[in-house]
């Protein structure tokens, strides 16, 4: 790959400024989830669960994109810290499905009532007019269809 073409430099500084942004996100949202004393993938397993109850692991792995073994790591955790129950499922005796208890119902109801990336990203989008904030959603939408096309 020539680093010196146009094309490699525009696309070099589209994926850098993606991984700044997400890397700032990901900084404010840990920060949430260790003032609840969780970890980043902890809390996303119980926000998962809060909106899915009932959910498999594997369910959790496709949408957080986490390997199985890191998804089962993380319940192991929560399920230790009382705040994740297992149950297996009365369709399939197999498979296991995934409910918060009551402490981590009530601790994912705190991540979302003062969750600093939300926040700040309020604070930063208030700075920028309506009409380039559709077009930046636009614009995500288009580039994220063209990267699932990719072959």
């Amino acid at each position: 790959m020539d680093y010196n073409d146009l094309k490699v430099k525009q696309a070099s500084k589209v994926v850098q400024s993606f991984m700044e942004v997400s890397r700032a996100l990901a900084k404010l949202t840990q920060q949430n989830a260790k003032s609840l004393g969780l970890s980043l993938q902890q809390l996303g397993v119980i926000n998962t669960i809060y909106s899915k109850p009932s959910i498999t692991i594997k369910e959790i792995t496709q949408r957080l994109f986490l390997s199985k073994s890191t998804a089962s790591m993380n319940v192991d955790a929560l399920v230790k810290l009382g705040l994740v129950e297992r149950n297996v499922s009365k369709e399939d005796r197999r498979e296991v499905n995934l409910t918060l208890t009551d402490e981590g119902a009530e601790l994912s109801r705190k991540s979302s009532q003062n969750p600093a990336s939300y926040k700040a990203m309020i604070n930063a989008i208030e700075k920028i007019s309506q009409e380039d904030i559709g077009k930046l959603l636009q614009l995500h939408g288009e580039l994220l269809s063209n990267l699932n096309s990719f072959q």
